[in-house]
């Protein structure tokens, strides 16, 4: 379940209370969530609520056409939120631009093809294209994150702002750098070394470190300017049926399908 990223406001005599529309959205939040619905309990335990104000939340929603109830009682996110959020997200200047170029390059090697940006310490995928043929198909979704040290995408958008040992050592800060597979970079040190390699080379490499079995390389996106990319797209390809190295020989190919993105 993903963390609800609302920031919560306090009163100075109620410190456990959510107040005003923040407490609406906070139950928006955690019913997009529960993809197969969820009932009011389950709600108010989440949000860690009362029930009345929980329902009186719902009520809002519902009205508003953000949710709906359904016979059994439970509650789904509804159809105008979904139609607000599809209608922006198929007309943002990114997607509308890197679509075709993820398109191009999910057919060139039957993979999925991935775009995504920088938000701190992860990525958040705004979009992907899946191969049309293949019977099995990455589990990654639109908005979902994961974590920047152990993919492509996330090293290739790092590279740019994290020049030196000791900027590496800011950005990690007094956390431990979590290990996804036996493969996973958790060093300072480790990490300077590759964001150093894709300065010099212009592209980042996931060799099965965020998922076992699963590589990816990744080439910087410009949306607006030829100098400072806006995201990163990728190809990210089952291990056994597109070898890393296999993908890392194609990259002069895959840098003329992304710069042609660029120049249209």
């Amino acid at each position: 379940m993903s963390t609800s990223h609302i920031s919560m406001t306090r009163t100075s005599d109620d410190s456990d209370r959510v107040v005003g529309s923040d407490r609406v959205l906070l139950v928006l939040v955690e019913l997009a969530n529960h993809a197969n619905s969820a009932t009011l309990d389950e709600l108010a335990k989440a949000v860690k609520s009362p029930k009345p104000t929980v329902h009186r939340a719902l009520a809002s929603l519902c009205r508003a056409g953000l949710a709906n109830k359904d016979g059994r009682g439970r509650y789904i996110l509804g159809d105008e939120f979904l139609r607000m959020a599809f209608s922006h997200h198929e007309s943002r200047p990114d997607h509308v631009r890197v679509q075709p170029i993820l398109r191009q390059l999910a057919e060139r090697h039957n993979e999925t093809a991935h775009y995504a940006v920088l938000d701190g310490q992860h990525i958040i995928y705004r979009t992907k294209v899946d191969p049309t043929g293949g019977s099995i198909r990455l589990t990654s979704t639109i908005g979902g994150r994961n974590p920047a040290h152990s993919t492509a995408i996330g090293k290739l958008l790092l590279s740019s702002t994290l020049l030196s040992i000791a900027d590496v050592r800011a950005w990690i800060g007094t956390r431990t750098l979590v290990r996804r597979t036996p493969n996973t970079i958790t060093s300072p040190e480790e990490l300077h070394r590759q964001l150093e390699r894709v300065r010099e080379v212009g592209f980042a490499l996931d060799d099965e470190e965020n998922e076992q079995g699963v590589n990816c390389i990744a080439l910087p996106y410009f949306l607006s300017s030829p100098s400072i990319a806006s995201g990163g797209v990728s190809v990210s390809a089952l291990s056994y049926r597109t070898p890393l190295q296999k993908l890392v020989e194609d990259i002069p190919a895959l840098r003329e399908i992304v710069a042609g993105g660029f120049e249209d």
